[in-house]
């Protein structure tokens, strides 16, 4: 078994969770839109699809962005937003998404590549000290709704790339979750990442 540098048992693990109402949540998403999509499918590589994301992670995340733990530049227009929003609300939006069908992405069909990121999500690098992610995010890529780690399957390639180097080179750090990702990410390659990606964005669930 690979141990992480920061043990999950040293994170607090989460409490039962409350549901939110996706129908109210609807009515609140019209500023997310322009980016995510109308349902939650993003119009680009760079930007997250939140379509059939668990509500705890979407929720803390929103949490993270309304209350300045978590910073980004595509962001920082809707944070206004998010600051008149109650936690309620929140968890609302976030049970609209995650109502929604999830992405489904196309690996690219590269062989070497697809063969890395296969062999790193599922079995990670025990010589390098690389954790598998089925771990957290599940053979299938569905995450783990009540612990709230999130969905990859069909996530948008550049988003997954930008993320991992950003837990990488530790500037993603909202959150007692993302000490488990910085120690994660510490010894995986730019070719590693790459891999991840391709393989995270064509993962789907039968």
């Amino acid at each position: 078994m690979i141990s992480f540098s920061v043990s999950t048992a040293e994170v607090k693990m989460p409490d039962l969770f409350s549901i939110g109402d996706a129908k109210a949540g609807s009515e609140l998403v019209s500023t997310c839109a322009a980016c995510h999509g109308v349902n939650g499918q993003s119009i680009s590589s760079d930007w997250p699809s939140l379509a059939g994301q668990n509500q705890r992670y979407i929720s803390e995340q929103l949490k993270y962005f309304q209350q300045g733990d978590r910073e980004n530049a595509l962001m920082m227009a809707v944070i206004p937003y998010l600051k008149t929003l109650s936690d309620s609300q929140l968890l609302d939006i976030a049970a609209f998404y995650s109502s929604q069908s999830p992405a489904v992405g196309q690996a690219k069909d590269d062989a070497e590549l697809l063969a890395l990121g296969e062999s790193l999500y599922r079995a990670g690098d025990l010589e390098r000290g690389i954790p598998a992610c089925t771990a957290c995010h599940s053979v299938n890529g569905a995450g783990n709704a009540q612990a709230g780690f999130p969905r990859v399957s069909g996530q948008q390639k550049g988003y997954l790339i930008s993320t991992l180097k950003e837990y990488r080179n530790l500037t993603r750090d909202a959150g007692d979750y993302s000490l488990v990702m910085q120690s994660a990410s510490q010894n995986l390659k730019d070719s590693d990442i790459e891999a991840l990606a391709n393989y995270m964005h064509g993962l789907y669930q039968q």
